[in-house]
């Protein structure tokens, strides 16, 4: 939606408001700009959670490397009886099979991979909205330096 349509909508700010607390909600980092790519639409028709546990000493270097592949959509630390929890795409079973134990499994630091097939994504990370109950009051975007 451009500034001029926010404004509208909102109809007491104009778009050069509307721009300026873009603006600094980017600077700020609660917020950032991008296209998102739906996967099915362009041949991932594939989408499995990979859960990992790593050698004790090892999962940070573990996580950098998962994050450097690019079928991997997501790596996250995770706690519990897993290390770490990642998101891939594949064209097809046989190549995510190909991935997870051609190129994960042989990851150094890797004690056990299990993988799940997601068949239905039911609420993608991109949907998510800041809640918003009445008694929590408005939300305040801090700046990276008043995070310190």
């Amino acid at each position: 939606m451009s500034s001029a349509d926010a404004a509208r909508r909102l109809g007491d700010v104009s778009d050069r408001t509307v721009r300026y607390r873009i603006d600094r909600l980017v600077e700020g980092g609660a917020i950032s700009v991008s296209a998102i790519v739906n996967p099915r639409a362009v041949g991932y028709d594939v989408i499995a959670d990979v859960w990992i546990d790593t050698v004790a000493d090892r999962l940070s270097q573990v996580a950098a490397r998962l994050a450097e592949l690019e079928e991997v959509s997501y790596v996250a630390y995770s706690t519990g009886e897993r290390n770490l929890s990642v998101q891939v795409y594949a064209r097809s079973n046989e190549e995510l099979h190909e991935f997870v134990s051609g190129t994960i499994a042989r990851i150094p630091g890797i004690a056990r991979v299990r993988t799940m097939l997601v068949p239905r994504t039911v609420k993608d990370v991109h949907q998510w909205h800041i809640p918003t109950s009445p008694d929590k009051g408005s939300i305040t975007v801090r700046t990276k330096e008043e995070k310190r």
